[in-house]
């Protein structure tokens, strides 16, 4: 894996300091992780839509959160009853039910709108809300109308 030196960016940017920090978190471990499977997807200009593969949880089994720019998404399996797991022995486990916590990190004005879960498969759709302050505006251009002084009427009221 390649890791990138951030510090001369550091040195000659100002205010980039967060997305430098991004970076770096995202060119590190963490990438190793690969439980659950998933898919980032652009559904418009400003729509976006994140799904996990989450076979076998149930909806009460699965969290997502919002926090400081970052969405996470939680999984945990309830405890079996122990009736269950006396009767029952698995000769082969191909489904993965382990639990899991998947993190995003959010870009500035993009939060989650609602989460779905659909024949195994969580969606987490998320969206950009740009505020109107921080939208470009047009500022009209006025021309300004050069004064005029007359010399003969100041010498008269002296």
């Amino acid at each position: 894996m390649l890791n990138y030196d951030f510090s001369p960016f550091y040195r000659s940017t100002v205010g980039f300091d967060r997305l430098l920090t991004l970076l770096d978190k995202a060119s590190g471990a963490d990438n190793s992780q690969t439980y659950p499977p998933y898919n980032i997807e652009r559904t418009s200009e400003n729509r976006y839509r994140i799904t996990l593969a989450v076979a076998g949880f149930a909806e009460s089994e699965l969290s997502v959160e919002t926090k400081d720019g970052v969405l996470t998404v939680r999984g945990a399996k309830d405890a079996q009853p122990k009736a269950d797991a006396e009767k029952r022995e698995m000769l082969f486990q191909g489904i993965a039910a382990r639990a899991f916590e998947r993190r995003f990190h959010l870009a500035d004005h993009v939060s989650a709108v609602k989460a779905t879960v659909e024949n195994g498969l969580l969606h987490v759709e998320l969206v950009r809300e740009v505020p109107e302050a921080a939208k470009p505006r047009s500022i009209s251009i006025q021309s300004a109308s050069p004064t005029t002084i007359d010399l003969a009427a100041t010498k008269q009221a002296a």
